[in-house]
Formats: structure tokens, sequence, C-alpha cells
């Protein structure tokens, strides 16, 4: 089976309602984001246009902007019912071997994807659900820069799965004595949890005292491979949405991806992101829940302006001693 790209023009987003889509103010750091509007709040999009916008649109164009959207939203409750169901996901034929085999090898994938029963198939972009309500096309369009206009299968599934690692910048220190900050460009910068130390797997640990274990508080970059999780019978695109919209807006219709497999709600709550998590009748119980072919609807998305922000994460730790009565 070959990936499949469509022999036309290339979708792209398009800004429309003039007074919605402002100009960046000279000389501001600024990167151009797109919003999908219409649901599920409008005091959601109008706090992101207050915090996030170069020039936050007039408020009165931003609600009637949402509510047509919102009216859009409901049309396609109907023409579209379960247009997210049963999606269709294909095997990879024997010309993909190597290059799977090399993303096994992977330890990321090793170490990442084995709470639930995973693998790697083709997906069509149109049919993913997506949670992401924010895509930022500058960064889009620097993607789709280098990956040229002339995309091979193989550079679809590097793009998708066998990407390097890249390492953007990160600052951290010391900020209090039981707080660290991580500071950096890339939406990556995550917490990835607490981790038990063994001896042999410390180098150079300056003693003070006779060793019994470290905790490590870890802090890093996610693995950002192109993964989707399939739930009563939805795939829910879980990480990769702008190398998803990159692909998609150049043409590409389906995508290698990898698949975890999560048989109930309780296997979802450990592999979604937080926003399924927290909302999962949204994205696997509505009858037509926001789709990654959304970004691409004129009447679904503002785009304006925002100014370049970067990630924080703090990692604050607590040490308690206490002398408790023998037994």
């Amino acid at each position: 089976m070959v990936v499949t790209r469509e022999a036309r023009t290339p979708v792209q987003p398009r800004a429309s309602g003039g007074a919605t889509q402002p100009e960046a103010a000279p000389d501001v750091k600024a990167d151009e984001y797109l919003y999908l509007t219409g649901r599920p709040r409008l005091r959601d999009m109008l706090h992101f246009a207050r915090s996030h916008a170069v020039t936050p649109p007039d408020e009165a164009d931003l609600a009637a902007r949402w509510q047509a959207a919102h009216e859009r939203i409901r049309r396609l409750e109907t023409e579209e019912a379960g247009i997210a169901d049963g999606p269709p996901m294909g095997k990879l034929g024997p010309e993909y071997e190597p290059l799977l085999l090399e993303l096994l090898e992977d330890p990321l994938v090793q170490n990442g994807f084995n709470t639930v029963p995973t693998d790697v198939a083709l997906v069509e972009l149109d049919r993913l659900v997506v949670y992401q309500k924010h895509i930022d096309l500058t960064y889009v369009r620097q993607l789709a820069s280098w990956l040229g206009p002339t995309l091979s299968d193989a550079t679809i599934f590097r793009t998708c799965l066998l990407h390097d690692h890249d390492e953007p910048p990160v600052k951290w220190s010391r900020a209090h004595h039981d707080t660290f900050v991580f500071i950096s460009p890339s939406n990556d910068l995550r917490f990835l949890g607490a981790v038990p130390l063994q001896g042999d797997q410390i180098k150079d640990y300056p003693a003070r005292g006779k060793f019994l274990g470290v905790v490590g508080l870890a802090v890093g970059l996610g693995s950002n491979f192109l993964n989707a999780i399939y739930a009563e019978r939805r795939l829910v695109l879980n990480n990769g949405s702008h190398r998803a919209y990159a692909l998609r807006m150049l043409g590409v219709t389906h995508v290698p991806c990898i698949i975890q497999h999560a048989a109930s709600r309780d296997e979802v709550d450990a592999v979604a992101a937080a926003e399924v998590r927290k909302n999962p009748d949204t994205y696997l119980k509505h009858p037509r829940p926001s789709m990654l072919k959304d970004y691409f609807d004129p009447q679904l998305h503002l785009v304006m302006p925002v100014y370049r922000r970067l990630r924080q994460i703090t990692v604050r730790f607590e040490i308690e001693e206490n002398a408790l009565p023998a037994l």
C-alpha cells in the first residue's frame, strides 16, 4: 500500500472577516496562529484573543464569527453525523519493513508505547478527531519549506515517525532550594515523571553521606511521534498535530501513525492527552467532533498574529522529616 497524495493545489488556511484579522504591530516578535472556533465556549476564544493576540480583534466581531461557526457546527452535526466513526486503518506494505524495523529500535518507542496494545498503520488525516484548538502557522510553514514540494513515501514516514529527535534550546536553573525552572521555545517541553534511581545509575554523584537512593524529577521533551488513540471506534490524534497539518496542507491524505488501542475509558485515561481525559465524551461520543479537516474550513477557524511565547516548567519538591515511635 502506498501513501496517498491528492493531485491538486495544496490546501491553505484562509483568513476572513477584516476586523478579526489584525496586522502584527511593527518590531514585535509574532507568530501567526490558527484557532478553531465555534466550540465549545465563546469565552475561551475571547480569552485566547485577549491574552495572545498582538492586537486583540474587536470582541463584537469575534462573537459574530464564533456564532457563525457554531451554527455551521450544528449543521455538521446532522450532515456529517458519525463521520468520525470507524475510520479505516490500512496495513503497511512490505516496502515499509526497513523503516518499521528502524522505528521499533528507537528506545522512545520501546519505553513510551507499552501501556496498551499498539501498532503502526496508515490513517486518513481528514478522519482524525482533534482536541488541539490552535495551530502555529509560522512553524507549519517552516516545516513545509523543509519538506519541499515533492514527498516520497519514505520522507512522509520519516516526517511522522522517524524524524530526528531535535533538541531545541532549553535553559534551566535552581530558583529556590526546593524549586527548579525550565524554559524552552518548544511546546514539547514537559514533566516526564518521578523516577527512582539506583546507585549504579548515578555517575559522579558528590557524596554527602552514605548513598541510599535518589528520586529523580525528570523534565524533558516528549517523543513527538505522530500517534493516535483508537477508542470507541474513533481515532483521536494524540500528538503530532503540526506535522499532520503540514502534510495535509501539502496535499497528503494518508500517513503512517502509531496507534494505541484503548479498550476502555480507564485505558483512555492512561494514555490520552489531558484534554481528552477531562472531556472524553466530547471526542468519543459527540456526533460530529472537531476533526483535522476543520483546520482548513475558513468558516471554522480564525487566523491572528500572536505574541511569541516560551514554555516554562516549574518543578518543586518537598521534604518532610519526622520522628516516629518505634513499635
